[in-house]
């Protein structure tokens, strides 16, 4: 092999090892910014709703009935439902925590959050969202929301971690998924009727709390 080829190897080797130092320090930072939160809910949503919208409105009606039913609120620190989330939460003298991610078009933090963690790696943001949550809302959201959903389902139907609420806010939006999930999914064998179970879709928020209070030992 002529020594170019060698040094370049050997080159991106490095800088691998050297990443694992950055993967670890995330890690470590994480669990001690939130080893002291107390019982928290990690709340969902698209980043593009602006505050006049009323979904927004909405996930700050929910954060607030959350943080008064004695939970801390975990969402992805950004604008949008993430802001709303947060604001709620704030607001109703709960504890508001953000997981912000740093990305290439860069969305800031918002205001409303009390405890704010930064993360370049998405793998890393979902442990924490896993690990400090009781319970998962998932409000209307892209790709960023369907993966933390998506997430969290394996990871329960899996027995990878311990059963909680999951609840999809918004029967309009998630209904025609968990359709498909029915009409493919189950039938075709992909997974069985009984992981249907594992989340509860509702348009009432009050209802969604409720959910999360019946299943959550505070």
């Amino acid at each position: 092999m002529p020594r170019s080829k060698q040094y370049l190897i050997d080159d991106l080797s490095m800088k691998e090892s050297w990443r694992l130092f950055k993967i670890m320090s995330e890690v470590v930072d994480g669990f001690e910014s939130l080893n002291d939160i107390g019982p928290a809910v990690s709340v969902f949503g698209s980043a593009r709703i602006k505050p006049e919208e009323p979904l927004y409105k909405q996930t700050e009606q929910l954060s607030a009935k959350l943080a008064e039913a004695g939970f801390s609120v975990i969402t992805g620190g950004g604008p949008g439902l993430m802001e709303a989330g947060n604001k709620g939460a704030k607001e109703a003298g709960g504890e508001s925590i953000g997981l912000h991610i740093h990305l290439p078009l860069e969305q800031g933090a918002n205001e409303f959050v009390d405890v704010r963690c930064d993360f370049r790696y998405f793998f890393i943001r979902k442990l924490m969202f896993i690990k400090y949550a009781m319970a998962y809302v998932a409000m209307p959201g892209g790709y960023g929301t369907l993966d933390e959903l998506s997430e969290a389902l394996v990871l329960i139907q899996t027995k990878r971690i311990r059963p909680f609420p999951i609840v999809l806010i918004g029967t309009e939006f998630w209904g025609p998924l968990v359709d498909w999930f029915k009409e493919r999914l189950v039938r075709d064998g992909f997974c069985r009727e009984e992981d249907l179970d594992l989340f509860r879709v509702t348009d009432d928020i009050d209802e969604a709390v409720g959910h999360i209070k019946r299943h959550v030992i505070l």
